[in-house]
């Protein structure tokens, strides 16, 4: 394999993306284990659900911290050798999470997860986006995709049911056994490249946009945590805030920042971007607020919650097979601005589910959903290499990435705030089923708003990757 310049194409039907694959796997079963075992996590270690959220935002932070840096390390010291060690960090962090007690132990540990998992998922996606050429994109990202739709699919009820029948530590050493599969698999078939000689560490870049990603996500979650000062929220996000200003400044007089602002003068690149964020503040809130409704609201044990969020995972699985004839039918705009809307509505409608209504409508919202949110982020996520060349493809990666982790970072405060801000104002100590339908209808809103980057967008974007010809003038 070449280390610089043309890189050697991967056929997909190598055993390569599927060692890699595993990493997309532990990571993402590790989050809906979380998700739907949180209410149970929060009692036993003596704090509340919406407190616990501080787990999940503090595990989406530290990929955002260290995904930019992620590529330059593999640069440096070869992809092989970055991979096993965040293999070996996440399932250090797994193993941290099992034994943590206390709500300050567990976000400890998420934090440690969150490190291994930022330099596991975005070496797969590198390579990936660097093997093939852009007319097969879109096929080759949504096929390396579906391992990872397998973790969320076995993620809810594997981790309800040790939840409900076993215990809720020992959904985490269940990374153990696929941790240590994965590393063996690497080393015997992951191909040794040779690291990137002179290669640029941008580390003012990185601690700037650490404390900046920091410093915001942090700051929105603690302004709703229960017994913690909202005045000291603000201020961590004013400070993350100010950070990111100054790494702007920063980043425009660097010749190679962790963070390469100029990629945004791509058109393609910055709708993407843009209309990422709005749409993952979203459905970054559903993981979150779909178990506590479920399980606070109605009664569900964490086995019948996990068993039911099956469903949006199912529609994503269906999706992948589709995508390429809807891409070629109507073209990235079109079906950016379309799984948009109809993706925040469905979001929307899932907060009016009721006890009264059959289980059936809610399954059929979630599958739904999960098809759209799904099309949507696998467009954004291939949109955003269109016009970028494959020699800056390592920096776009690497910025879509971070944005997207604090995205939903954001995502998870948003819910939690809104939850929070209910129980302040009534005097109650958990949330009533009205209230989560008032926070499906503002996420879902947010997630409708990220068609408005896209409006814009010329009908042929992407055309070389969606297969899109353009329709003759009437």
């Amino acid at each position: 394999m070449v280390v610089s310049g043309a890189p050697e194409v991967l056929p997909v039907n190598r055993i390569v993306p599927v060692v890699l694959a595993v990493a997309l796997f532990m990571e993402n079963m590790d989050s809906t284990v979380i998700a739907t075992s949180l209410p149970t996590i929060a009692a036993d270690i003596g704090t509340s659900p919406i407190a616990l959220k501080l787990a999940l935002t503090s595990y989406y932070v530290a990929l955002a911290i260290f995904i930019p840096i992620s590529g330059r390390l593999a640069d440096r010291y070869g992809p092989k050798m970055v991979f096993r060690l965040a293999i070996a960090t996440f399932v250090a962090g797994s193993l941290a999470c099992g034994a943590a007690s206390s709500l300050e132990g567990f976000v400890a540990a998420r934090f440690l997860q969150g490190m291994g998992g930022a330099m596991m998922t975005p070496v797969g996606r590198l390579l990936l986006v660097r093997a093939v050429p852009k007319s097969d994109l879109v096929s080759a990202m949504a096929w390396f995709s579906i391992p990872a739709m397998i973790g969320p699919l076995v993620g809810p009820p594997v981790g309800g049911a040790i939840t409900t029948f076993w215990h809720w530590r020992y959904i985490f050493l269940i990374n153990l056994p696929i941790g240590i599969i994965g590393i063996a698999l690497a080393t015997k078939y992951l191909p040794h490249v040779d690291g990137v000689p002179d290669v640029h560490f941008d580390w003012k870049g990185f601690v700037l946009s650490g404390l900046a990603c920091a410093g915001i996500v942090f700051g929105l979650s603690v302004v709703s945590l229960p017994a913690l000062p909202p005045i000291l929220g603000l201020f961590l996000a004013g400070a993350g805030a100010l950070a990111a200003l100054v790494y702007i400044r920063h980043a425009r007089r660097t010749e190679r920042p962790v963070l390469d602002l100029s990629l945004l003068k791509v058109r393609t690149f910055r709708a993407a971007l843009s209309g990422g964020i709005l749409f993952r503040i979203g459905t970054g809130a559903l993981p979150f607020l779909l178990p506590l409704m479920l399980q606070l609201g109605f009664g569900y044990s964490p086995f019948q919650s996990g068993m039911i969020t099956i469903a949006s995972i199912g529609g994503a699985m269906v999706m992948k097979f589709l995508v390429r004839p809807a891409l070629r039918r109507f073209g990235f705009k079109g079906t950016l601005i379309g799984t948009s809307l109809v993706g925040g509505l469905l979001t929307a409608c899932v907060g009016l589910f009721t006890q009264d209504m059959p289980l059936a409508v809610l399954i059929v919202l979630l599958l739904s959903g999960g098809f759209f949110r799904s099309l949507f982020f696998t467009g954004i996520n291939t949109l955003g290499f269109a016009d970028i060349p494959h020699t800056r493809a390592g920096d776009g990666t690497a910025m879509l990435a971070a944005v997207q982790q604090v995205s939903i970072a954001t995502g998870v405060a948003v819910a939690g705030g809104i939850l929070e801000l209910f129980l302040v104002t009534t005097g109650r100590t958990s949330p009533m089923p009205g209230d989560f339908t008032v926070a499906f209808a503002i996420v879902g809103l947010i997630s409708a708003a990220a068609a408005i980057p896209f409006l814009r967008l010329p009908s042929e974007a992407g055309a070389e990757i969606s297969g899109r010809r353009a329709q003759p003038a009437e």
